[in-house]
């Protein structure tokens, strides 16, 4: 009998220990960037994940200049997490600019998405006027294109920018051809090729984002090739992703276009627990559907994609992905 007594005893300790560690929750701050974007769906994405696997618990999205204000954000422990886009990370990680010092400290959580691909869409008639069938055939022909690009400041001018080098130009080159270089938003470029005050624009952006079908209604457009030497060599700065738009994404790119791609992923500091940053990317991978639910670009998320950040991961999230075979 007192046997019997002693092993309910002991079941009824574990079942109150498993409850113990199942009612732990967490209140805590994500440093997305503008509200009312992917980011902050994604935010919500992680704050519906935390709370599956930890009810009650609460993830804020905090409103932020984007992936280079949060590195420091993060690092003055204004957020416990933070989305960045890898190359934001590899700037920060080596201490480039716009960084004053190396952010050592960064680590991955998870990848969040790995598709939006640099897409260089051109009017079709300059294209044709000047003999352009590629991205590198800008450069080769010195044509003086006016040419849009992200925001100073802006991974993605940075990326274009480094692209252009990689295929033997600068910015400055195209202003000596009799080109110009503008630097304005995603809508500010479509309306500015929609009004033919600019002959081509590069963004890094999901396919088929309304910024790049719009211009469309206005102009015949093309989609630029990027040849595989210049993806070598921004991959090879950047540890960036290669990207291929298939034939038909787009009505007027029939054929495959080549190219280079941003990931964003959640990252946190070192100095987060490692007991902290496992339950969190326990968390995901146990409810990824979650975040992929957000919006229908994010159908392709899954565990093995959160898995494969070039960005050094912190002990806590390998330590989950290790326990699922995918690190």
């Amino acid at each position: 009998m007192a046997r019997v007594i002693s092993l309910v005893g002991m079941a009824v300790a574990l079942a109150l220990t498993a409850g113990a560690a199942n009612a732990k929750t967490y209140t805590l701050t994500l440093c997305g960037a503008s509200p009312g974007g992917l980011w902050s769906l994604l935010g919500a994405g992680v704050d519906a994940a935390m709370k599956a696997a930890y009810p009650g618990s609460t993830v804020t999205y905090q409103t932020s200049g984007g992936g280079f204000a949060n590195v420091g954000l993060l690092r003055a422990k204004k957020c416990e997490l933070a989305i960045v886009h890898d190359a934001e990370a590899k700037l920060a990680l080596e201490g480039r600019k716009p960084f004053r010092q190396a952010a050592g400290d960064l680590r991955a959580i998870a990848v969040l998405y790995n598709w939006a691909p640099m897409q260089f869409v051109m009017n079709k008639d300059f294209a044709d006027e000047h003999g352009i069938t590629s991205f590198e055939d800008i450069v080769a022909k010195k044509a003086p294109v006016r040419i849009g690009v992200n925001r100073r400041g802006n991974v993605v001018s940075h990326v274009i920018e480094s692209m252009f080098q990689a295929a033997g130009a600068s910015f400055d080159d195209i202003e000596s051809w009799g080109g110009k270089v503008v630097f304005a938003a995603s809508k500010e470029m479509s309306g500015l090729i929609s009004d033919r005050r600019i002959d081509a624009f590069g963004n890094g952006v999901f396919v088929r984002h309304r910024s790049v079908r719009q211009p469309a209604e206005a102009v015949p457009l093309v989609l630029l090739n990027v040849s595989d030497a210049t993806i070598g060599k921004v991959r090879a700065d950047w540890e960036i992703g290669r990207y291929t738009v298939k034939g038909g994404a787009y009505d007027w790119a029939p054929d495959d276009v080549h190219t280079v791609a941003l990931s964003a992923q959640l990252v946190a500091s070192s100095s987060l627990s490692d007991a902290d940053a496992y339950n969190i990317t326990k968390a995901l991978i146990d409810n990824v559907g979650k975040v992929s639910g957000v919006h229908k670009a994010m159908k392709n998320l899954d565990a093995k994609l959160m898995a494969g950040s070039s960005t050094p991961y912190h002990a806590g999230a390998a330590k989950a992905f290790k326990e699922v075979g995918l690190q």
